[in-house]
């Protein structure tokens, strides 16, 4: 199949729109997910909201609070985003608990759904 010199550069054009395109899409998607890890940030720390921080240390940060009660928190990044989720929602029915310190912050209504969906973004960036 033989194609013209106009087909090409017709071709090559839409190619690189597309390529902008997607450009585009990534760095917009990277922008949101920067706000939703901010945003996660700041209920974490936040003492009438999250209050991880309270009970949790974070692994490579200094926090100026107990944050021993509860588990020091590592590796969270290669955990699955659905169970973390579950987790922060009802951490009972998630991990199939009877007792533990920790709130079931969403289905108690502490947390809103956007709420843990950020807790979740930012949980998701510690190693």
């Amino acid at each position: 199949m033989q194609v013209n010199k106009g087909e090409m550069m017709k071709l090559v054009k839409n190619l690189l729109a597309a390529s902008a395109i997607s450009g585009l899409l990534i760095t917009a998607s990277m922008a949101a997910d920067a706000e939703l890890i901010a945003k996660g940030d700041k209920i974490f720390n936040n003492k009438k909201k999250g209050n991880c921080f309270a009970c949790h240390d974070v692994n490579g940060q200094k926090i100026d609070g107990p944050g021993s009660f509860g588990p020091k928190l590592v590796g969270l990044s290669y955990w699955d985003e659905q169970l973390l989720y579950d987790t922060v929602y009802d951490i009972y029915a998630a991990r199939g608990l009877k007792i533990s310190a920790m709130p079931a912050f969403g289905k108690t209504g502490w947390l809103d759904d956007a709420e843990i969906k950020a807790v979740v973004a930012y949980l998701k960036t510690i190693n």
